[in-house]
C-alpha cells in the first residue's frame, strides 16, 4: 500500500469515525442502554485514534521509506475493523459473541505500533 493509499484511507476512516461519533451522539442515545452507548463510545475513540495513526504510519513511510510502514498501517487498519468494527456491532445488536472478536483487534493495534517502532529503529 502507497502512502497516498494509506492517506486516503485514513481519511475516509476519519469520515467514519466522526460520523459514527455523531451518530451515537445523536441517533443512538435515544435507541440503546447506557452500557452499550458506552461501548459504542469506546470503539469510536480508537477508531478515532487510530484514523490519526494512519496518518502518522504514512508520514513516515513517506519520510523513512520503509515498505514496513505500510505494513503496520494495513495491521492498523484490521484492528480498525475487527475492534472498533465489532464494539459498533455489539452495540447495536446486543450480539455478545462479538466479545471475543475485539481483542483481536487490540492485538492487530499493539502489532502495528509495535512495527512502526521496530521500522524506525531500523530506518
Amino acid at each position: 500500500m502507497t502512502e497516498r493509499q494509506l492517506i486516503i484511507l485514513a481519511a475516509l476512516n476519519m469520515i467514519a469515525a466522526v460520523g459514527a461519533g455523531a451518530f451515537g451522539a445523536h441517533g443512538l442515545k435515544q435507541m440503546i442502554s447506557a452500557d452499550l452507548l458506552a461501548v459504542w463510545q469506546t470503539g469510536v475513540l480508537y477508531h478515532l485514534i487510530h484514523a490519526l495513526g494512519l496518518f502518522v504510519v504514512a508520514l513516515l513511510g513517506a519520510h523513512y521509506g520503509s515498505s514496513l510502514f505500510s505494513t503496520a498501517g494495513i495491521i492498523m487498519f484490521a484492528g480498525i475493523v475487527l475492534f472498533s468494527g465489532s464494539l459498533y456491532l455489539l452495540a447495536l445488536t446486543g450480539a455478545r459473541w462479538l466479545g471475543p472478536i475485539t481483542p483481536i483487534g487490540g492485538v492487530a493495534f499493539l502489532a502495528a505500533w509495535a512495527l512502526v517502532a521496530w521500522a524506525a529503529w531500523r530506518s
